[in-house]
């Protein structure tokens, strides 16, 4: 009997908001194999340049390939932004040609893009992610320029998330403050993205502060969607996938403290392992 070798599917973030990518991801697709890397030792990527994210998530790809991942998904919006494109046309032709590697930017510009009725669209996000221009970028390829598109860096709203400060009165303070903000520069808003994969945790308090007539994307069930559809389309990568519904998690961090921080995003108990890059 021949025992097929596990080739999981790699997902890969700075820190911990990726975990929401991944939770929605096994939603959907609870039958394959997962690993899941966070370089939290090197947290935060956002105010890094981009030859250093661009590095990092290298080294992070290269991990998770040697760990037998055939398909690796950067679930966070700043490797994406400033190491995605690189990676895919740059490295992997030469060190991993048959293996794939997508990001979390193009997916969810793709669905916004149908979801506006005004073309006025915000983003949330961190600073590195909208000092990169990258949602904007995307935006105006799609649509041709027909976008009116406008960000909002929110700095504290990552800390928030991390120290479990969900839903106190210092948190509402700065996500009214950003929203007010974003609204005040471009009031005809009816779209905004949450640019950032940890704020689908505060999207309660998000919307107390939003007209009911806004739309809040978040990015978690569109890449999940997205990924059905894209191994739909790759059979050849699809099969290499192993079925075996397991997931693994590492971090370049203390393994307990990851532990605990993880368990407020995948909202069950998490095992965790320390690795080095």
């Amino acid at each position: 009997m021949t025992i097929k070798k596990q080739h999981p599917i790699g997902v890969f973030d700075s820190g911990y908001g990726g975990l929401t990518i991944l939770k929605e991801i096994r939603k959907v697709l609870p039958q394959y194999d997962y690993i899941y890397l966070g370089d939290n030792a090197r947290n935060p990527y956002g105010t890094r340049s981009f030859d250093v994210v661009y590095g990092y998530t290298l080294e992070a790809v290269k991990k998770l390939f040697q760990m037998d991942c055939e398909l690796v998904i950067l679930a966070c919006n700043t490797a994406s932004a400033k190491a995605l494109r690189t990676i895919q046309q740059s490295d992997l032709p030469l060190i991993a040609p048959d293996k794939r590697v997508l990001g979390v930017i193009r997916p969810s510009v793709e669905e916004v893009v149908n979801y506006t009725k005004n073309r006025h669209i915000g983003i949330l996000g961190t600073n590195g992610t909208v000092s990169s221009k990258s949602y904007v970028i995307e935006l105006e390829k799609l649509s041709e320029g027909r976008l009116i598109t406008t960000q909002e860096a929110c700095p504290m709203w990552v800390p928030i998330v991390e120290n479990n400060e969900i839903g106190t009165p210092g948190a509402d303070y700065f996500i009214e403050k950003n929203i007010n903000h974003l609204l005040n520069c471009d009031p005809e808003i009816d779209t905004i993205i949450l640019g950032c994969t940890h704020y689908p945790l505060l999207s309660n308090s998000i919307r107390k502060f939003l007209p009911s007539t806004i739309r809040l994307v978040e990015q978690g069930p569109i890449v999940a969607e997205k990924l059905i559809d894209y191994l739909n389309r790759h059979p050849e990568l699809e099969q290499k996938c192993s079925l075996g519904e397991s997931i693994v998690y590492f971090t370049t961090e203390n393994a307990s403290t990851f532990e605990e921080k993880a368990t407020i995003f995948m909202a069950e108990t998490i095992k965790a392992q320390t690795i080095h890059l």
